[in-house]
């Protein structure tokens, strides 16, 4: 209806000049004269800038006319303080301290293995045994010796205490038993290294070597790989922008894709040194000691709560517009008004600044208040200080 009133003003403005001009603008189009011509385009662009001027006020009132005009419908909602926890995702690898390999510190056949795969063990525990080639025998021989230099020290002691013999004779005998007791210990550390033993209580996991073997010290001698899985952690590396905010005590949502199971946790330690190659901190985080299946190596997925705010206004994201300037804005209503059972107001742009995203919402730090309308279905589509028709939604009982 709008444009059809638009079009006939037009026409009836045209018509009524039309033929006034025609004579004067086919003079002209046959004229010659540059100056001619540009004088008469000069007057016929202001007449234009004229009747588009008229068609608007026309179309004003035409408005303002119209109780069927057509008026945006949006949907509302009101800002509110909310808490709004915000999560770092990194991936990690389950780590373990206590997953050594087990190498022999002596040379020989290996006699006799003691445990088996997956056999639970003791600190201290003997593993294996490896044959001491004779040494057994030379420290029953050292022992003999010793013991029979001590009889010798103890009773050229008791002669020396009543001023009998020589000094040089209760020295001398003194030496030797001191001698032979150092020789025995040694030897007795040096049988002791013939038994593989475990280092910490733990699992075996894997028997390298079978018995009857011939191990030595060194690069590949391996002979059994123990593990501890009592005290597994979760290793991840940090940008370093992050490190005001991830520190030892954050809580850490662990996320284990293979095994589909979630566990709550926390940062047990955060790293003092920032790694140059990537500009990262390490940390780690405790596995909680029932967590099944859990193996050293297993991949991770890490929520760290880096940020809190108990009282945040959160607004989502694709409502946000951001001018030429590149601020960030959205739509508030104003002006609400009732007519009849339609709700109308008016719409202005607020400029905002945003902080921190979790998921689909974004937080406001300023630009909003609490209370404050906000467009949110029709945001993309809505001007500045644009009339709206708000949609009432019905509250069910």
């Amino acid at each position: 209806m709008r444009k059809i009133y638009s079009i006939f003003i037009l026409t009836l403005v045209l018509a009524s000049c039309g033929k006034k001009e025609a004579g004067n603008l086919a003079e002209v189009l046959k004229s010659d004269d540059v100056q001619t011509v540009q004088a008469k385009k000069n007057e016929l662009d202001q007449k234009q800038q004229e009747l588009t001027a008229q068609i608007n006020q026309v179309n004003k009132r035409l408005d303002e006319l119209n109780p069927n005009k057509k008026i945006p419908l949006i949907t509302t909602f009101s800002t509110k303080e909310t808490e709004f926890v915000h999560y770092l995702e990194l991936h990690g690898n389950v780590q373990t301290k206590q997953n050594v390999l087990i190498y022999p510190e002596m040379a020989g056949l290996l006699e006799k293995v003691h445990v088996k795969e997956g056999q639970k063990v003791t600190k201290g525990q003997v593993l294996a045994t490896i044959d001491d080639g004779g040494m057994q025998q030379q420290l029953a021989q050292a022992e003999a010796s010793a013991e029979l230099a001590k009889t010798t020290y103890e009773r050229q002691k008791r002669l020396w205490d009543q001023k009998i013999g020589s000094e040089i004779q209760y020295l001398q005998t003194k030496t030797n038993y001191l001698s032979s007791k150092n020789v025995v210990d040694q030897m007795k550390k040096q049988l002791g290294k013939f038994e593989i033993t475990a280092p910490f209580n733990g699992v075996i996991d894997d028997v390298i070597k079978d018995q009857g073997t011939i191990v030595a010290p060194g690069q590949g001698a391996e002979v059994f790989r123990i593990v501890n899985l009592d005290n597994m952690y979760i290793e991840t590396d940090v940008p370093e922008t992050y490190i005001q905010n991830v520190t030892k005590g954050k809580k850490v949502v662990v996320n284990f894709p293979i095994l589909g199971t979630s566990v709550d946790s926390k940062i047990r330690q955060a790293g003092n040194f920032i790694n140059p190659a990537n500009r990262t901190f390490s940390v780690e985080i405790a596995v909680p000691k029932n967590s099944k299946n859990v193996k050293p190596n297993l991949t991770a997925k890490l929520k760290i709560n880096d940020y809190t705010n108990e009282r945040a206004i959160l607004i989502p994201l694709s409502i946000i517009s951001e001018n030429a300037q590149g601020k960030q804005y959205v739509y508030v209503v104003s002006n609400r008004q009732k007519n009849g059972e339609v709700v109308f107001g008016k719409v202005q742009q607020r400029i905002i600044r945003t902080g921190k995203t979790q998921g689909d919402v974004i937080e406001v730090l300023e630009g909003l208040k609490l209370g404050d309308e906000i467009v949110l279905e029709g945001a993309r589509s809505v001007k500045n200080g644009q009339e709206v028709k708000i949609a009432v939604k019905e509250v069910k009982k």
